[in-house]
């Protein structure tokens, strides 16, 4: 795919800067990450949000990484801490970033794309809280967390940004946000940070835009991420019933459309890109598989222990039953044996495709 570099269309004139930065990484990210805040200046009129994908099982030294290499300073925020310039704000492990006006809040919301911190909801909650003043990017990652919630940082008047998906360690991310939204850039991590700052200190207008019907999502959506009870028991949902249940909860996803971008949603918020769900139902799937090739493994074990017992005691018309039945589950396990070892041929014919 040919890309444009260096060519932005950003608003403002009269009020304040591009003062609130989101960026939303995963595999490959640290690196991007340690790239860009190294050539940000200490008095950075702005403040910095970070989502990384990480596991939430353990401690993130992703704050520890970023200050060896930026003159900004680095944290995990608490919930409530007001937003302050010259920081950059790490999600912390198992928590999702949310922008609040005036204040962060850190929740044990409802995983977005299999993820929590998931990138969405930060870019949702920013262009909710803070409109025009928004700076979106999209740097290295699998998959689209992040498409959604960059367009809705579009709509609200904010400035969309994607690394180069040339330069990208893997380019599935910044790849869907280029294909899916209008962005403003695309750009080398090299050429972010100059961006930056001058967006930080090009004044903007903060006219809300045109309400299209997108506000009232907006506000379920990132209502939803904060485990808001009355987004979750509202009845008038945005989108419509799938024939898909969740994931997560078995619940029934509501199908959204943002352009031609297809989502879902769960009742108590589960979401999904189209992407996210087919990969969450491999799994799902592949667990269904395994576990049923240890059951007829287990019925063949079991069933060749009767048919010996049966002859031992001379019941050979038994014997025989048994050991048929030994047999065809033998054989229904084999089928299931090459379905398993064909899923994983191609995962890593399509690692291999990653890595070259």
């Amino acid at each position: 795919m040919e890309t444009t570099q260096s060519t932005c269309s950003t608003p403002g004139n009269n009020k304040t800067g591009h003062d609130i930065i989101v960026v939303g990484a995963s595999a490959g990210g640290v690196e991007v990450l340690s790239q860009l805040v190294r050539a940000l200046p200490a008095d950075l009129p702005a403040a910095i949000f970070v989502v990384l994908h990480i596991s939430p099982n353990g401690p993130s030294v992703l704050p520890n990484i970023l200050n060896r290499r930026s003159a900004l300073n680095a944290l995990h925020p608490k919930d409530g801490e007001p937003i302050e310039y010259g920081r950059i704000y790490v999600a912390p492990p198992d928590r999702h970033l949310l922008v609040k006006r005036g204040h962060i809040q850190v929740a044990h919301g409802p995983k977005e794309n299999r993820h929590r911190p998931a990138i969405d909801p930060l870019f949702r909650t920013a262009a909710r809280a803070y409109g025009a003043r928004v700076v979106g990017i999209v740097v290295s990652g699998a998959l689209d967390d992040g498409t959604a919630g960059l367009m809705a940082i579009k709509n609200k008047g904010g400035v969309a940004i994607a690394q180069d998906p040339q330069e990208a360690l893997y380019d599935s991310m910044p790849r869907s946000a280029i294909e899916n939204v209008k962005v403003d850039c695309i750009l080398p991590v090299s050429e972010m940070a100059p961006l930056l700052v001058r967006l930080a200190n090009e004044l903007v207008e903060e006219n809300e835009p045109e309400d299209d019907g997108s506000n009232g999502e907006l506000e379920e959506e990132s209502g939803m991420a904060e485990l808001d009870m009355d987004a979750m028991q509202s009845s008038d949902r945005p989108g419509k019933p799938s024939g898909y249940s969740c994931p997560e909860c078995g619940g029934v996803l509501w199908e959204l459309h943002d352009d031609n971008l297809l989502r879902f949603r769960c009742r108590v918020g589960h979401a999904y890109s189209a992407a996210s769900l087919l990969d969450n139902q491999n799994e799902v799937l592949e667990e269904a598989l395994w576990s049923a090739l240890r059951g007829l493994k287990e019925r063949s074990v079991l069933a060749q222990r009767m048919a010996k017992r049966s002859r031992e005691q001379g019941h050979n018309l038994t014997a025989q039953r048994f050991e048929a039945q030994a047999e065809e589950a033998e054989q229904h396990a084999n089928v299931i044996r090459q379905v398993l070892l064909k899923g994983a041929d191609e995962q890593n014919g399509a690692g291999e495709q990653v890595s070259r």
